[in-house]
C-alpha cells in the first residue's frame, strides 16, 4: 500500500508541473541597423522621383505608359511606406511632386524633369534610366540586408522595375531608336530584355 501511495504522489507532482503554463520570454523586436534605415528611407524617395518624373510626362505627351507606371509607382511607394511605419521610421517624402529630402534625388528629378519635356523619346529614354538606375540601387541595398521584410520589398520593386524597362524599352524601339544602359551592364539588360513580362505584386 505504502508502495501504491508512494507512486501516486509523484504522478501528482509530475501532472502538477505538466499542466502548468510555460513561461516563454517575450521575442526581441527585429530591428534595422543604420545602413538599412538609411537605404528604406532613400528608396521612398526614390520611388518617389519615378512616380513625379512619369507623372509629368503623362501630363505633356499621350502616352498611356507615363499614366501606367506612374500608378505602378505610387503603389510601390505604398509598401516602403508600410515598412517605415512598422519599423517607425518617420517618412522623408514630401506630398508635394517633385520635392525632396535628399538631394541627390532632387538633383536628379531637375535633370530628368528638364531632358523629359524635350521630346517623347527623351522622356522614354528617361524613364528607362531611372528604372535602370533603381534596378542598380535595389542590388545594392540586397546586398546589405539579410531582413526578410526588406528583402520581399526590394526583390517586388526590382520586379516592377524590369518590367518597367522592358516596357521602355519596346516603346523606344517603336519610335526607331534604342536604349543603351548607365547604370546596369549591357549583359544584365540584355537578360532582363530578353524576359518575359513578370507577374509582381503591384
Amino acid at each position: 500500500m505504502k508502495h501504491w501511495i508512494i507512486i501516486l504522489s509523484i504522478l501528482g507532482v509530475i501532472n502538477f508541473w505538466s499542466c502548468r503554463e510555460v513561461e516563454v520570454p517575450n521575442e526581441t523586436p527585429i530591428t534595422l541597423t543604420d545602413e538599412e534605415k538609411s537605404d528604406l528611407l532613400f528608396i521612398r524617395e526614390e520611388e518617389k522621383l519615378a512616380r513625379d518624373v512619369y507623372y509629368a510626362a503623362s501630363q505633356k505627351y499621350a502616352a498611356q505608359i507615363f499614366t501606367n507606371i506612374s500608378s505602378n509607382e505610387q503603389k510601390h511607394m505604398d509598401e516602403v511606406l508600410k515598412l517605415l511605419n512598422k519599423y517607425d521610421l518617420d517618412d522623408p517624402a514630401f506630398t508635394e511632386r517633385g520635392v525632396f529630402r535628399n538631394a541627390v534625388l532632387g538633383q536628379l528629378y531637375s535633370d530628368f524633369s528638364a531632358k523629359s519635356t524635350k521630346s517623347l523619346v527623351d522622356a522614354l529614354e528617361v524613364g528607362a534610366t531611372i528604372e535602370d538606375l533603381g534596378i542598380h540601387d535595389i542590388d545594392i541595398n540586397i546586398s546589405r540586408t539579410t531582413n526578410a521584410d526588406l528583402l520581399k520589398l526590394y526583390y517586388n520593386l526590382q520586379c516592377g522595375s524590369r518590367n518597367h524597362i522592358r516596357a521602355y524599352f519596346e516603346q523606344l524601339n517603336n519610335q526607331g531608336t534604342t536604349y543603351k544602359p548607365q547604370y546596369l551592364t549591357q549583359v544584365k539588360l540584355d537578360e532582363i530584355i530578353a524576359g518575359s513580362f513578370e507577374n509582381c505584386e503591384e
